[in-house]
């Protein structure tokens, strides 16, 4: 395998620091040679810099990566945390987990990188069986990698004919085709208009219902066929199943709840002092994010028409960015994923322990 520098080589200052340090983890990151190799990823992690800057690893640091992905982020933080830092890395996708131990396989083999295969919402439970509580950061960069929308195999895209599965974890939970042929209309129609805000969605459920009765539908390109007979995309506009897909793909992964689930629990692993980061890439999960940063900050949860404070409970953590980091031009250029990706960070006060 062939050693490559990592894409991203240099960065803006972002809002939590400015610094010169140049990223490269090159002794990490491995590129595959031209005859393929299971190493091989395509994904490039979004708000590398920005990312590390809010999390501050130093040497000897314990780290959470609870999206390990492609492991961009997982590697910087090895990197920055050398040379005795260590990263706890958790996915639910198989596939990832195994490029990941093939890249980085000497992070591995030195116990600085522990892989471990799994649902973020389980954090707490991953966390104290590898010994990583408490921890001094967290990482959760939510939604789907490029290796995965690559995969055709998987179905979370309609780039191409493929399977309508969606599953992070392929041997857990309904696939997206059981979800279309077995949700009744009204449900079919609340899922696309919650999880993917579809506007459309009555009539959408109501052409699949109408379709999968008389034949069930397996296939990525089905679906997408019928939801592009409902609605008429532009030109130059995205796919007119963009939002259906999107949709199905957080109900099948329960990517809302698992949020919602893991947040608490992260806070309650960092050490005092220590920052969780979170990146999102759309409305949803960035409100679920926003809310819970707030609400943590301000403690008290009791009614405004009260003349002091009864409940008792304190502020856990410190908003490190008031308004959510996005990506430069140049990154949006260079990865056009990063264009919807938003940075929130936050810091466990000091006063509370873990």
């Amino acid at each position: 395998m062939l050693l490559t520098p990592f894409p991203h080589e240099g960065y803006r200052a972002g809002r939590l620091g400015r610094t010169n340090t140049i990223l490269r983890p090159d002794n990490f990151i491995a590129e595959p040679d031209a005859g393929g190799d299971l190493a091989a990823t395509v994904h490039v992690p979004v708000l590398p810099a920005e990312t590390l800057d809010g999390l501050a690893p130093r040497p000897g640091g314990r780290y959470i990566d609870g999206t390990l992905g492609g492991a961009g982020h997982a590697a910087l933080l090895l990197e920055r945390s050398a040379p005795d830092g260590r990263v706890l890395g958790i996915d639910a996708d198989p596939a990832a987990l195994a490029r990941v131990r093939a890249r980085l396989a000497g992070a591995v083999a030195a116990g600085r990188l522990i892989p471990r295969q799994g649902n973020f919402a389980q954090i707490a439970q991953l966390a104290a069986a590898a010994g990583f509580s408490p921890a001094d950061g967290i990482l959760l960069d939510l939604g789907l990698s490029s290796d995965q929308l690559a995969d055709r195999q998987r179905g979370f895209s309609f780039a191409a004919d493929a399977p309508l599965d969606m599953r992070f974890d392929p041997t857990r939970g309904p696939s997206a085709a059981e979800l279309v042929n077995t949700l009744d209309e009204t449900a079919l129609a609340d899922v696309l208009y919650r999880y993917g805000e579809e506007r459309r969605s009555r009539p959408i459920a109501r052409r699949i219902v109408e379709r999968r009765a008389r034949a069930s539908i397996e296939r990525t390109g089905e679906l997408a066929g019928l939801v592009a007979g409902v609605i008429h995309g532009r030109p130059g506009g995205i796919h007119p199943a963009t939002r259906t897909f999107q949709a199905l793909r957080i109900a099948v992964n329960d990517e809302l709840g698992s949020l919602e689930a893991a947040l608490p629990a992260a806070l309650d692993l960092l050490a005092a002092g220590g920052r969780l980061a979170v990146i999102s890439f759309h409305s949803l999960e960035d409100r679920i994010v926003k809310r819970f940063f707030q609400a943590e900050e301000r403690g008290c949860v009791c009614p405004p028409e009260l003349p002091a404070c009864v409940c008792g409970r304190a502020p856990r953590l410190r908003i490190l960015t008031r308004h959510p980091i996005v990506a430069g031009e140049d990154e949006q250029a260079r990865n056009p994923r990063a264009r919807s990706a938003k940075l929130r960070v936050a810091q466990r006060l000091e006063t509370s322990s873990p």
